[in-house]
């Protein structure tokens, strides 16, 4: 289950249009929450967007390699870092030095064609 991050007020964020994401890729934005100012990952699928924190638990550090560009293998995100290897759907770290931790889920919802912040349900 899924322990999603408190967005900062009920004005939901726009992050980006849906079209900015490649089907099957991911990217990084910036956005508003309620610990402060954090990068995020968009994982796309089809219509759908999985978010997370842009932080591996391992050590802090940011997932991408280049700002906003991922390893993605088959349905997996991997830490440019340390090699980390994380499910997409659950954000459930499968191999490497933080084995059995989570990234922290964000709440994003698509409308309109537009990615934005969710409420928590």
């Amino acid at each position: 289950m899924d322990t999603f991050i408190p967005v900062e007020s009920l004005d939901r964020q726009s992050l980006c249009r849906l079209d900015d994401i490649p089907d099957g890729g991911a990217t990084a934005v910036d956005a508003s929450l309620a610990d402060g100012d954090e990068s995020l990952i968009l994982l796309r699928r089809g219509d759908h967007v999985r978010g997370y924190l842009n932080v591996c638990p391992h050590a802090g550090r940011r997932l991408d390699y280049a700002p906003g560009k991922f390893l993605l293998k088959n349905e997996t995100l991997i830490c440019a870092v340390h090699g980390a290897t994380f499910n997409r759907d659950d954000g459930l770290c499968i191999a490497g030095p933080c084995r059995g931790e989570h990234l922290r889920a964000v709440a994003v919802q698509v409308e309109a064609g537009e990615v934005k912040l969710a409420q928590e349900a």
